[in-house]
């Protein structure tokens, strides 16, 4: 049975709900299982391993400033929608989708989105 109470304060901690990251990198290190698996479809990457997630993060040249917007989910599975800024590259927004077992998270599949200007056709339903 999963300790849905203690999933959210472990994703509120990584992720900084108000911007601010709470967790050293030994205990974001410790929230992930052994066997932690990060996908992010549109590049096609796959990080198998909470080694390799730290060993990537650990070598990020720039890494981005992100503000999450709100987590939500129940049980074993959160989602997460967060605004990224890259250094140099721009800004994304990102849907995060963070599964967890056993307290420790052992999936995310992350998907990001880059601002684009509306269309003109539906600018009189929209604000």
């Amino acid at each position: 049975m999963s300790d849905e109470a203690a999933n959210r304060r472990i994703l509120e901690a990584m992720f900084g709900v108000d911007g601010t990251l709470l967790l050293s990198p030994e205990q974001e290190y410790e929230a992930r299982s052994p066997d932690y698996v990060m996908e992010m479809p549109q590049s096609g990457e796959r990080i198998v391993g909470r080694d390799a997630m730290r060993a990537m993060q650990e070598a990020f040249p720039n890494p981005p400033a992100a503000t999450v917007r709100r987590i939500v989910g129940s049980g074993d599975v959160f989602v997460m929608e967060a605004t990224s800024e890259y250094p140099g590259a721009g800004t994304f927004h990102v849907a995060d989708i963070v599964e967890f077992a056993d307290g420790k998270i052992v999936r995310e599949t992350r998907y990001y989105a880059e601002p684009f200007d509306p269309p003109e056709w539906r600018a009189e339903w929209v604000e």
